[in-house]
């Protein structure tokens, strides 16, 4: 799959279907007196921002590594990950806080008419069509920040569902339930950043999230011939890839160019096998030599 282009036209479809989304639900929110979906219009907006932003980051770590960024730029999406984030926390606290005031004065509530209510179903599927396609999407092209994206789409799915519910209730004379819903969307968005920043505030961090990595490339140097028994992994996150520094264990009595050809041709092996990786840096150890990597090299 080209990650570019599939990057492109995902955040593409994003931004187009939460416009549409957007210009509905605050349309038909005031027109039939629905202030939860009010809310989830004025929600659906900062995705079109947090979509935006998703295609910045995105664009931003397909640069290619340069002299001042020799790794690359894939922290640029876990960074506009975090950006993401302080959306979401101030449109959630705006909702809960307008929601707030509708519950200290009823005479604010209004009972939401049908429309509300089939907006709020058509609202649901398109939600599970846009946040599916962007997950899935951003999974195969290790890409976390659309990953994000598609993670805050998810909860518009779980507000639509509560705006119906309450939509129903208000018709069957419980209007409070109105605002309730409202403040329940702004819970959930709240919920949302808190679980997109750790998992971003880990990319930047480092935090390898397949355990299994270390494991990978254990098996891939046994597969190569003349090396064995990697040790000392080290792998970094720099968000939509890895690097990985290594050592392993090599015929001593090789000469220099002979171990640097094993070297060479096990970073090569370790980059094909494991795609996510994108740079190794591999050291060659000589076998039967036993020490500890931190020791310092003229102690015994």
């Amino acid at each position: 799959m080209d990650r570019e282009k599939a990057g492109k036209k995902a955040t593409t479809i994003a931004i187009g279907s939460n416009c549409f989304l957007t210009v509905f639900n605050i349309l038909v929110g005031f027109y039939c007196g629905s202030y939860a979906l009010i809310a989830e219009g004025l929600h659906t907006l900062s995705d079109i921002i947090t979509s935006v932003i998703a295609y910045i980051g995105f664009r931003i770590s397909q640069k290619p590594a340069d002299e001042g960024h020799p790794m690359g730029h894939g922290r640029a999406e876990p960074i506009c990950g975090l950006v993401i984030v302080i959306f979401l926390v101030i449109v959630g606290y705006e909702i809960i806080d307008t929601a707030k005031d509708k519950l200290l004065d009823p005479s604010l509530i209004h009972v939401p008419t049908i429309y509300a209510a089939m907006m709020a179903v058509f609202g649901i599927i398109l939600n599970y069509i846009i946040s599916r396609y962007l997950i899935n999407v951003g999974k195969k092209i290790k890409s976390p920040v659309i990953v994000a994206d598609g993670q805050h789409q998810r909860t518009d799915i779980y507000s639509s569902i509560a705006i119906l519910a309450g939509i129903v209730a208000s018709n069957m004379g419980f209007p409070i339930l109105d605002p309730i819903v409202g403040l329940i969307i702004g819970i959930l968005i709240l919920k949302t950043a808190y679980s997109i920043g750790k998992e971003n505030i880990d990319a930047i961090m480092g935090k390898v999230p397949d355990e299994n990595l270390s494991r990978k490339i254990k098996r891939v140097v046994e597969k190569t011939p003349d090396a064995s028994m990697a040790h000392n992994i080290k792998i970094d996150n720099y968000g939509p890839y890895y690097t990985a520094n290594l050592h392993i264990k090599v015929d001593g009595d090789l000469t220099v160019a002979e171990a640097h050809k094993i070297v060479h041709l096990t970073e090569q092996n370790i980059m094909k096998k494991i795609p996510e990786i994108q740079s190794v840096s591999v050291h060659a150890c000589p076998l039967g030599v036993e020490y500890k990597h931190e020791q310092k090299i003229d102690e015994k």
